[in-house]
């Protein structure tokens, strides 16, 4: 066990965290939920998902067997949601083909859907004390740290670079603790912009200390404005109900229920698509417009509720439509922005 490995297990004996809820029985399967939703998000958030989710489905199978409605629906909130889509797909995957069993070997429960290199490591060696290697993004910002690599680790190079290290210092044994700690140095000690290098058990190994810089590490990727695009939801109410369509798999908000979109204010070829006449509308009304942030792009959304005298019989050709129950609702998958404006709805309708 190299120094640094050793001063790292020895501060997660004392410091780090044991009763996070997937740290307590673990299988592979729950160790892989978790893993799953901490992808880009918080422990405090995720945490009442992670535990609605095994209630609903104990065991891969219930949730290989479940609707993918009802799966973005639990999902609903937590963003991100091609996760949820390739957390079913992988668990049909391991019900099918595996007998409800995850893999064991790495490469092999690298394939799943949406497990990667770091998250299959970080299942294996959690669960069965594999001895792999992860580099999620809390692991990438000490390594970078505590051995000075230059440069964005969304670049390759760079990213090499840090698998280098992780691979060199990842111990034999106690290689569940040592990664959970790397972890947990991430998220406590070693955070984005307020280290606490005086609380570091590797302070006097860390190269950035050395240099008085540890905010240079690591670095920043390349700014780029991000472009601003636009559409309209188009909102139909009657009597308590509203109209929603799933989205395409692929794409934005994939297999979401949304309002129909128009890209341009003139919503007609949508009331004409929906066979609904200027007679049958009671009262049309522009909400408040409001700004969705992506990961690549800005996304302006201008809302037009339209209060319908009698419902339209819509005929939906290839995908699904339904009519939302605003005091009854379905438990199916919503974008966000959506169950924003269902929400405030019933104010808007007074």
């Amino acid at each position: 066990m190299t120094p640094f490995a050793k001063a790292i297990v020895t501060w997660y004996d004392a410091y780090g965290r044991k009763n996070l809820p997937w740290q307590q029985n673990k299988t592979a399967y729950s160790v892989w939920l978790s893993e799953i939703m901490l992808q880009q998000t918080q422990v405090a958030t995720v945490i009442p998902y992670y535990q609605r989710f095994l209630e609903r489905f104990p065991s891969v199978v219930d949730l290989a067997n479940a609707e993918q409605d009802e799966v973005l629906h639990l999902w609903t909130g937590l963003g991100y949601y091609a996760r949820a889509r390739n957390l079913h797909k992988a668990a049909k995957i391991v019900a099918a083909e595996y007998q409800g069993e995850f893999p064991t070997d790495i490469e092999q429960l690298n394939a799943l859907p949406g497990i990667g290199r770091s998250t299959a490591a970080a299942i294996l060696s959690s669960v069965y004390k594999q001895p792999h290697a992860i580099l999620d993004g809390n692991v990438k910002r000490t390594l970078a740290r505590c051995f000075a690599v230059e440069g964005w680790p969304g670049q390759k190079k760079v990213e090499n670079q840090l698998w280098q290290y992780a691979e060199q210092h990842t111990p034999a044994r106690d290689t569940d603790k040592y990664n959970q700690a790397m972890m947990d140095m991430g998220a406590m000690v070693c955070t984005r912009s307020k280290p606490k290098c005086t609380l570091c058990p590797v302070e006097q190994l860390c190269l950035a200390t050395k240099q008085g810089n540890p905010l240079d590490y690591p670095g920043k990727k390349p700014k780029k404005d991000k472009p601003v695009k636009e559409t309209w939801f188009v909102m139909l109410h009657y009597q308590g109900e509203i109209w929603l369509e799933q989205r395409p798999q692929t794409g934005i908000w994939g297999g979401l229920f949304c309002f129909p979109q128009n890209e341009t204010a003139d919503i007609q070829t949508q009331l004409d698509r929906l066979q609904i006449t200027t007679m049958d509308i009671k009262r049309r009304e522009q909400l408040i417009a409001f700004r969705h942030t992506f990961s690549h792009y800005h996304l302006d959304i201008t809302p037009i509720l339209l209060d319908l005298s009698k419902q339209p019989d819509v005929i939906m050709e290839g995908s699904k439509g339904l009519w939302y129950n605003l005091s009854q609702p379905e438990e199916v998958g919503l974008a966000a922005p959506v169950k924003q404006l269902l929400e405030s709805l019933p104010f808007e309708l007074q």
